[in-house]
């Protein structure tokens, strides 16, 4: 019986979202029936170790008990009323207790939803049309974050995706990430039109890029200097790199910043949120339309809301930094004891890994010259010794604090086996 072909059947491409299908790295992709703690089980019984995390929701690890328990006692109580209940209010009040950027927050459903809807909002607050994104950086499937950068810094961006109209790309200007003096550039050009920045405060769909010295002051001055608004687009490093997110970490406040991932401990939930006078432009207050039937649903709600009270212990980050250090380290180790050239980065509970010798990784050029063979072969090598790492050379990696000394060590014992056999 052959799963993916089953699929295939009656899901196009066989798959729910397309990295799931194992393009990027060949072969079929794995299905699983069961997770818990640091642990995957396969639908043909095999126990994988896992750093994907449904892409970095479990940060406590698969099937934690008080998550459990919240869900089930929310789910008891109806699985949704499209209506509102307390749980969305304590769920938000945590969350501006985490991240004080947030004076007004809505929910949604996806990430994809967060950051176009506030795109939409820095649009309708500020009348303004145009968008910077950075090439290389995530924002979700709306039409106008999958705009391509054009052959110069300023000249009109190239739809990267058929079903995109091209008129989009005359409204998004697309920059190199970590280019500080392109950002300064297009806002002397074009600052009046320029409704908003949005960029992931650490990149971590490019592999792992953090930004380099004084490029999110920049983008902070440049968009407090012309009225624009600074998006933070924290679905992936919210609650994940620190405590208070990216923006606590480089203590920069945006105006707005999207969540996701966390928030919903494993089920389907995002937000967005930021300065109150900006919120203020949503509907029903304010002219700007967002709506979502499942928006706040209360299993979401309860899930989110239990994950956030654990990472809010005292030492949670302290430990999961440190294991997340452990294992970057001693890939590192691996690496250089087998000739193999590597990059690594980490922060929280969030890694990345190059094959490439042009350290450090800043730039999106850096990371799409490695060596994208080599990931491919160590990505099965790994797969096989039962270890699970994201199916692309091009996405951040994921420890939970379900993560011990007995993965760790199961981990780096392949890698050494693994790398040792590539050299």
């Amino acid at each position: 019986m052959n799963l993916f072909n089953e699929a295939r059947d009656v899901i196009a491409g066989g798959v729910n979202s397309p990295v799931r299908a194992f393009a990027a790295v060949g072969g079929d992709p794995v299905f699983f029936k069961s997770a818990r703690g640091a642990w995957l089980e396969t639908e043909d019984g095999r126990r994988l170790i896992d750093y994907v995390g449904s892409w970095g929701p479990m940060i406590l690890g698969h099937c934690h008990p008080d998550v459990i328990d919240a869900v089930v006692q929310a789910a008891k109580n109806g699985l949704s009323f499209g209506a509102p209940c307390v749980l969305e209010t304590q769920i938000a009040r945590k969350i501006r207790e985490l991240m004080p950027s947030l004076e007004r927050i809505r929910m949604v459903s996806s990430g994809t939803e967060a950051t176009m809807s506030a795109i939409r909002l820095a649009r309708g607050h500020t009348g303004r049309d145009k968008i910077i994104k950075f090439e290389g950086c995530y924002h979700g499937h709306s039409d106008s974050l999958l705009i391509k950068a054009g052959s110069g810094a300023l000249t009109l961006g190239i739809p990267s995706s058929p079903g995109v109209p091209a008129g989009l790309a005359e409204n998004t200007i697309t920059l190199s990430y970590n280019d500080a003096e392109a950002v300064r550039a297009a806002f002397a050009e074009l600052a009046e039109q320029i409704a908003c920045i949005i960029v992931e405060p650490i990149a971590g769909n490019m592999n792992m890029v953090p930004p380099v010295a004084g490029f999110l002051e920049t983008l902070r001055e440049e968009c407090s200097k012309a009225g624009a608004i600074l998006i933070f687009d924290e679905v992936m490093t919210g609650f994940r790199v620190a405590k208070g997110g990216a923006q606590a970490l480089f203590g920069i406040q945006p105006d707005l910043t999207t969540l996701g991932k966390i928030i919903g401990g494993g089920m389907p939930a995002a937000a967005f949120g930021g300065r109150a006078d900006i919120m203020s432009s949503i509907a029903p207050d304010g002219p700007v339309y967002q709506a979502g039937t499942l928006s706040g649903n209360p299993v979401a709600m309860a899930a989110g809301l239990a994950t956030l009270e654990k990472i809010d212990e005292p030492g949670f980050y302290e430990a999961l930094g440190a294991r997340t250090r452990q294992l970057t380290d001693g890939l590192l180790s691996a690496a250089q004891d087998a000739g193999i050239p590597l990059t690594t980065e980490n922060q929280g509970g969030l890694f990345g890994f190059v094959f490439s010798d042009d350290a450090p990784i800043r730039r999106f050029e850096q990371v799409a010259a490695a060596n994208v063979d080599r990931f491919k072969a160590f990505f099965h090598g790994m797969l096989d010794a039962g270890v699970y790492l994201a199916p692309s050379a091009f996405e951040a990696g994921f420890v939970s604090a379900a993560h011990g000394d007995e993965e760790i060590s199961t981990t780096l014992d392949a890698a050494r086996k693994v790398l040792k056999r590539l050299s």
